[in-house]
């Protein structure tokens, strides 16, 4: 299995050697950058969790935090969503619009720009994803994902998905704490308190290491429903 999409967002000031441009943020410049370095940086394929759990629901309208080159906001077109993406990078969902419009696409999936930290997108969703939103440095994943859950319909679903840690061939780990399936639904529980778990748990699966053999590192995943 290839790398999934695994936008990180919060990444600050000092993991770029540059000043922010005018009315950019530290982070949108550093992933302006980083998807600068080449034409694709993702596997073009969905997240394999997002599959898996979102393959049984009736398409809707959903919301894609973090969408990064568009691979899950095609996938869910594809299969009959009206798809909103975000990210913090313009060069990244300049390169989502094009992937959906040589999907076929285009019509039901729109791309916006939002620092989650400042804004987000308005609206109801039957279901928002939010996968590997990390929060590296002072990014408040907890908030942020408070504010994703706040934006579910009446019956719809929240996902969330995170490394459960560094993979055991990353040697250049940053300082960073991964929260666990429960720690993630107690930084939701003010507004999930009542709604379903359908899942939290860990998770393992097959990502290629950098000599391009297979290893394997573990995720976690929760899903909640709030109610109709």
């Amino acid at each position: 299995m290839t790398e999934q999409h695994a936008h990180t967002h919060a990444h600050t000031h000092e993991h770029s050697h540059h000043s922010p441009a005018p009315g950019a943020s530290a982070g949108e410049e550093f992933w302006d950058g980083r998807y600068g370095e080449s034409d694709r940086i993702w596997s073009g394929e969905a997240n394999a969790m997002l599959v898996h759990e979102v393959s049984g629901l009736a398409p809707g309208r959903a919301l894609d935090l973090g969408c990064g080159e568009g691979a899950d906001a095609v996938w869910l077109a594809r299969r009959g969503w009206t798809v909103t993406g975000t990210d913090i990078s313009g060069v990244a969902l300049g390169r989502a619009a094009g992937h959906a419009a040589d999907a076929g696409v285009a019509d039901r999936v729109s791309f916006a720009r939002h620092d989650l930290t400042e804004s987000f997108p308005e609206g109801e969703f039957d279901l928002v994803s939010a996968c590997f939103l990390h929060n590296y440095g002072d990014f408040p994943r907890d908030v942020v994902l408070r504010t994703a859950a706040a934006a579910v319909a009446p019956g719809g679903t929240l996902l969330v998905v995170g490394h459960a840690g560094w993979a055991p061939w990353q040697d250049d780990r940053e300082e960073a704490h991964f929260p666990t399936p429960e720690e993630v639904l107690a930084q939701l529980e003010p507004v999930t308190a009542r709604w379903e778990v359908l899942r939290a748990e860990e998770t393992e699966r097959v990502q290629n290491q950098p000599d391009g053999t297979p290893g394997t590192r573990t995720d976690n995943v929760v899903r909640v429903r709030r109610p109709a």
